[in-house]
């Protein structure tokens, strides 16, 4: 298969048909680029030990957040301008 390097916003980029994606069973997924020799190669990302991803992370979060109050330091000693 041949396709073109196009440019997209500061970068460029490939298009790869649904077929390829899914036969290399990475569709959706997270992706590794790495170079060698005249190549790219692309595989599926390995979930590196201890980070999480961002549904993880709010997986338990409720959506309740209430601000806290400022905190006040005192008065300003010295030439703080406030």
């Amino acid at each position: 298969m041949n396709t073109t390097i196009t440019k997209w916003g500061n970068s460029q980029g490939i298009r790869l048909p649904k077929y390829i994606l899914e036969a290399a069973n990475i569709s959706g997924s997270d992706v590794e680029v790495t170079p060698q020799d005249d190549c790219i190669i692309i595989r599926q990302a390995k979930m590196q030990k201890g980070r999480k991803r961002i549904e993880e992370l709010f997986a338990d979060y409720d959506g309740g957040y209430l601000p806290q109050p400022e905190i006040d330091f005192g008065e300003p000693v010295g030439k703080e301008v406030w």
